[in-house]
């Protein structure tokens, strides 16, 4: 029988089927193309599961191929990655303004992950109740000018007013299966209440002292939708690691940069001093934000780093 995986609790997974929902576990060890991976199934896999003799739970014999997936490094293991979730139609980044406040780098290492497999991201700024003082508005403009104009959507929505959340965000999630990602702390676990009370999330206030997430969710988990569609709520990420890109495949996922690919002097340029390089040339026109620069070259870096 077939089946979607929509939670994972480490050693078990809970499948939804056609007949309802059934308590799975795998069996033996899978082939999974070469990745090190330190969770062998995702929430969003579709899966095969036969039912154990004379028991109530069953075993997945099978992990069906995987249209496309989020994945990032583990925190624990060197050299392994974390598949956050699979069969994904559209990715949203929670961010917020303050308390606390996302950085750049951060945005743009979650959009070189969705830009890698085509995964179509949005950007919601949350806790806009919040947002006030002149250098938060600032920053606020600066999202929406640099990320607007790559294509990447930006709405604005406070989940603890309900502000933009029917008229904005709401529509967007129907007939879709959509990630819901971002830093610990900005309020993915309110939002998912509001939208699913049912979801009933443990919820936590911010630690004054350190202005960072208390980390409430242990397990990515999907939930239906009454419009239809589902939403994976994620555990909140502190640091986003780009796994590991070739330093000339980099920039193709960096839009504003991909149009002038191919028209530098070499065509082994990484786009940092080289001579007759067009994205040095664009960048120096205005036509690339050197925020955006930077964050190319830092993660250009970290990826020499760890080779």
């Amino acid at each position: 029988m077939q089946g979607r995986v929509i939670k994972s609790t480490g050693s078990w997974y809970m499948v939804q089927t056609a007949s309802g929902l059934v308590k799975s576990r795998l069996r033996g060890k899978f082939k999974q193309d070469n990745l090190k991976l330190t969770n062998p199934i995702a929430v969003g896999d579709y899966v095969e599961v036969v039912q154990e003799a004379d028991l109530p739970t069953w075993t997945i014999d099978e992990i069906l191929p995987r249209e496309n997936y989020i994945i990032r490094k583990s925190t624990r293991k060197i050299h392994f990655s974390h598949i956050i979730a699979s069969n994904i139609d559209q990715a949203y980044l929670i961010i917020t303004i303050r308390n606390p406040r996302t950085s750049l780098g951060f945005i743009d290492r979650f959009l070189v992950s969705t830009e890698s497999f085509r995964i179509p991201a949005t950007i919601i700024v949350n806790k806009m109740d919040l947002v006030e003082k002149e250098k938060d508005l600032e920053y606020l403009q600066d999202i929406h000018e640099i990320y607007e104009l790559l294509g990447y959507p930006v709405i604005e929505i406070s989940a603890t007013t309900e502000s933009g959340l029917k008229e904005k965000f709401l529509p967007l999630l129907k007939g879709k299966t959509t990630l819901m990602s971002g830093h610990s702390g900005v309020g993915k676990s309110t939002l998912l209440n509001k939208l699913i009370p049912e979801a009933a999330q443990e919820t936590k206030e911010i630690s004054k002292f350190s202005a960072k997430g208390v980390h409430t969710t242990t397990f990515a988990e999907m939930f239906a939708l009454e419009q239809g569609g589902y939403l994976i709520d994620t555990p909140g990420i502190k640091e986003f690691g780009i796994l590991d890109i070739d330093d000339f495949e980099l920039s193709h996922y960096f839009p504003e940069m991909r149009q002038y690919l191919g028209q530098c002097k070499y065509n082994n340029c990484r786009h940092l001093n080289e001579p007759g390089c067009m994205v040095l040339e664009k960048l120096e026109e205005g036509y690339i934000h050197p925020y955006r620069y930077d964050s190319y070259v830092n993660i250009l870096h970290e990826e020499d780093d760890h080779r």
